[in-house]
């Protein structure tokens, strides 16, 4: 994974708004990212991500708002005059040009000499490993292969900033994860600007640096992978990326390093404060895979225990799924690893069951 840019502020945008009639596609985004770094946009369709690319690449003009790009301001910048390449999900190569005319076709738009054409189409197609594909055309690679002819063409223009829309949507799951790792190393050896937009979560956290979760045209919350999913700033965030738990309660103790929630299954401790009111209402966020279960009570566990009922299981080979009825008929996902061959759980349905977490496991979601 791409380490964040030293160099902060290298793209900036300044409360960037886009309006389509009434309607607000993009809502006063402000976002600083580095030079080098590789930043995602993460959302489900309709957040405005999709709006915000295309006003970075110049194919949507902002409503209001500024775009710094190494201090200039670009936001008025036609798409050509623009230091920025974006490449689509649909690749968008040529099928009569084979695979070094695909990635030429931009430098000889450009008038380059033909000399500086065929050092930099070399080089690109040596940095994504398809020298001896270059004289084949496109439809006669693999859906991973042309991924990795467009991002040649978008590189070889040298941007300062790159773009990618969904850049592995159209490869199978399996090829979509070998090709992530592919992706960012070559992104890494060229040391270019990424703003990548996507869907999919587990995309998002193995290339980005730095993820914003978007909705409704708004930035959510800004940072690292680790510090979205395990600092979630809201509920929106949690219950958005990955699987929770979210318990809903009211806040029985407050004090600087724990506090703790009145809830349906009962008090569950937490161990940060909130600097609340107590009897104020929160949600507490905990991850299914932070939860241990057992058909025998634990021993040495205090808070944090509670009971219920297995209701279904589902076997994911590295991992077995838990739902378990607790009180109240609140419903409690639990996930536990598979560790060895033979390790085979004695828990099935309808056993009644204990289940329990640390108190740093969870989090306090206040929104």
């Amino acid at each position: 994974m791409a380490e964040t840019g030293t160099q902060a502020g290298y793209l900036v945008t300044e409360k960037l708004v886009k309006r389509f009639d009434e309607a607000v596609a993009v809502d006063e985004v402000s976002l600083s990212i580095g030079k080098g770094e590789i930043f995602a946009l993460l959302g489900s369709s309709g957040c405005g991500k999709s709006t915000l690319l295309r006003m970075l690449a110049g194919f949507e003009k902002p409503t209001s708002g500024r775009i710094l790009l190494g201090g200039q301001d670009v936001a008025a910048m036609p798409p050509y005059e623009r230091p920025v390449n974006m490449m689509f999900q649909s690749y968008a190569l040529f099928p009569h040009l084979n695979i070094w005319e695909n990635v030429a076709f931009g430098l000889k738009r450009e008038g380059l000499p033909k000399a500086e054409i065929q050092q930099r189409t070399d080089e690109m197609l040596a940095l994504v490993q398809l020298t001896p594909y270059a004289k084949r055309k496109p439809h006669q690679l693999s859906g991973g292969q042309q991924q990795r002819v467009a991002l040649a063409r978008s590189l070889a223009k040298r941007p300062k900033l790159l773009l990618l829309d969904e850049p592995l949507g159209a490869l199978d799951k399996k090829l979509r994860e070998q090709t992530q790792f592919e992706l960012v190393n070559i992104i890494e050896k060229v040391g270019v600007t990424v703003v990548m937009v996507t869907h999919d979560q587990e995309e998002a956290m193995t290339m980005a640096s730095r993820i914003a979760i978007m909705s409704k045209g708004r930035v959510l919350q800004v940072g690292s992978p680790e510090e979205i999913y395990e600092h979630p700033a809201n509920r929106f965030v949690a219950d958005f990326i990955g699987n929770v738990n979210l318990f809903e309660g009211k806040l029985s103790v407050d004090e600087p390093n724990r506090c703790a929630a009145a809830t349906a299954i009962g008090e569950i401790h937490v161990g940060h404060g909130v600097s609340g009111t107590l009897h104020m209402p929160v949600t507490i966020a905990v991850r299914p895979e932070k939860i241990e279960i057992s058909k025998q009570r634990p021993e040495g566990v205090g808070p944090n225990l509670f009971t219920g009922k297995v209701k279904e299981i589902a076997y994911f080979g590295s991992y077995n799924t838990y739902i378990v009825q607790a009180a109240e008929g609140l419903r409690v996902k639990i996930t536990e690893a598979n560790t060895s061959r033979q390790d085979l759980s004695d828990i099935t349905w309808e056993d009644n069951v204990f289940f329990w977490w640390s108190d740093i496991a969870g989090v306090v979601l206040r929104d």
